[in-house]
């Protein structure tokens, strides 16, 4: 069976490629998609923040509040940056509806 360590070093590539794709795409909003990134920063923080709780504590990252709150900070931001984004798209795209074009060609 494989580790959680192992398993979240894993994860890692699906989400380079799920990055990689919605950069390429160009249609994720700027924002949205830099909140996608700062995520990116969460996780390069939780894993030193998680080796030093362990090496200093001898506990967990989660038991120890003040580490485990500033790795969580970066996650908060990224979700606030991912939805301010979409959020925008969504009143600009009402503001400004792209044309319909008819299903007959008309």
């Amino acid at each position: 069976m494989l580790s959680k360590e192992t398993l979240f070093a894993l994860s890692l590539f699906p989400y380079l490629g799920f990055l990689w794709f919605m950069t390429r795409s160009g249609k994720t909003p700027r924002l949205a998609l830099i909140g996608f990134y700062v995520l990116l920063i969460f996780v390069a923080v939780t894993i030193p923040a998680g080796i030093y709780a362990q090496v200093a504590y001898q506990e967990n990252l989660a038991n120890v509040d003040w580490l485990h709150g500033g790795a969580e900070a970066f996650l908060t931001l990224s979700n606030i940056l991912v939805v301010l984004g979409f959020r925008q798209a969504i009143i600009n795209h009402k503001k400004n509806p792209p044309e319909q074009k008819s299903r007959h060609g008309e």
